[in-house]
């Protein structure tokens, strides 16, 4: 894991109304979400965001509609302005930037993906994939090795004289994700990327995005309202509700350890046993007694119950990188797809 911050946000506040900063005073003083809009005919965007997200690592922001996720991405790239707080880039406070800058951090720093592709619909899918590079001057034939390379990665061979409109769904957003990596920007920000997919499809994004960053490992922030989604791709997940972060960690450290109600109802539905990994639920060390075979670390719950063939007393070896990280047994295992709210309603 590289601990290196890309970008840390500390303390931001959003409040939509004719005067927040009035409205920020009472936030700060206890004010509740629904209260702000009741007394003072003002919405409460964000509370109080506070979130380290690391290099060459997928921070997923997720929460219902309205949780503030959207909102909160755009202040990354300040196409929406906080009303208190600091946004930091590389350390720097990206808020005492000057148009010039912002410029440069929006077509160079930082690519952006949408929920809506956002192709141009009279330029070629080469054309579309090389618009960062003309924004910043290129002619096409300079920037088109690149726009093809990775046209290319994305699955898109041979489709670079398409139109946007002559292409599937699932397609036309490949064209979005190679024309945010032909930028070649640190960043990039994914806002609901995969939501207006078919669900195969969607599947079959999120793999792609996942082999994508094996290789290239960019900061990426995505924004999604789908537990599933974020479990899946997250290094790092940040739960929002009414505008503030409720909860945020390693994803399974918070399905197995939810911080409220409202994160245990969130994760309820889940299939734990695809979702949970071996790494979460084992015990370190050495591995004595007999051993029924070896899983990797990696691996979900739910292969290793399948390893096991129904039995309740097998136990066996982890491998990570060649070598014995501890064991796994099933009772270790019943216990983790097992809720919380559900062993305390037992006990």
């Amino acid at each position: 894991m590289n601990n290196n911050v890309k970008i840390s946000i500390r303390n931001l506040y959003k409040i939509f109304g004719a005067d927040p900063d009035m409205a920020l005073a009472e936030v700060k003083a206890g004010m509740t979400k629904p209260d702000l809009l009741e007394k003072h005919e003002h919405v409460l965007g964000l509370n109080d965001i506070n979130v380290d997200m690391r290099e060459g690592e997928i921070t997923v922001i997720m929460g219902l509609s309205g949780s503030g996720k959207s909102t909160l991405i755009r202040h990354l790239n300040r196409l929406i302005e906080p009303t208190a707080g600091e946004v930091l880039v590389d350390g720097e406070d990206i808020l005492g930037w000057n148009e010039a800058r912002l410029r440069q951090l929006r077509r160079k720093g930082m690519s952006m993906v949408f929920q809506k592709f956002a192709l141009l619909p009279h330029r070629t899918v080469l054309e579309n994939a090389g618009t960062a590079l003309a924004t910043q001057g290129e002619k096409r034939e300079e920037y088109e090795a690149e726009a093809n390379k990775w046209l290319d990665r994305v699955g898109l061979f041979g489709y670079g004289g398409q139109y946007p409109h002559q292409l599937s769904g699932g397609m036309q957003q490949r064209v979005g994700i190679a024309r945010a990596l032909t930028s070649n920007s640190d960043i990039m920000l994914m806002d609901e990327a995969f939501s207006a997919l078919d669900p195969l499809i969607r599947t079959d994004m999120q793999g792609l995005l996942l082999e994508l960053q094996e290789e290239l490992h960019k900061t990426i922030v995505f924004i999604t309202h789908d537990l599933d989604e974020a479990l899946k791709l997250a290094d790092h997940l940040v739960i929002l509700n009414d505008g503030a972060i409720v909860q945020q960690g390693e994803p399974q450290h918070i399905l197995l350890n939810p911080a409220d109600p409202y994160i245990e109802e969130f994760v309820s539905d889940i299939n734990r046993a695809r979702v949970l990994r071996v790494r979460s639920v084992m015990r370190e060390g050495d591995v004595a007694g007999d051993i029924a075979g070896e899983v990797l670390h990696n691996d979900n719950l739910e292969s290793v119950i399948a390893a096991a063939e129904g039995a309740i007393d097998k136990r066996f070896r982890v491998m990570r990188a060649g070598k014995a990280v501890g064991v796994i047994e099933m009772p270790d295992i019943m216990r983790a797809l097992v809720p919380r709210r559900a062993r305390l309603d037992a006990a």
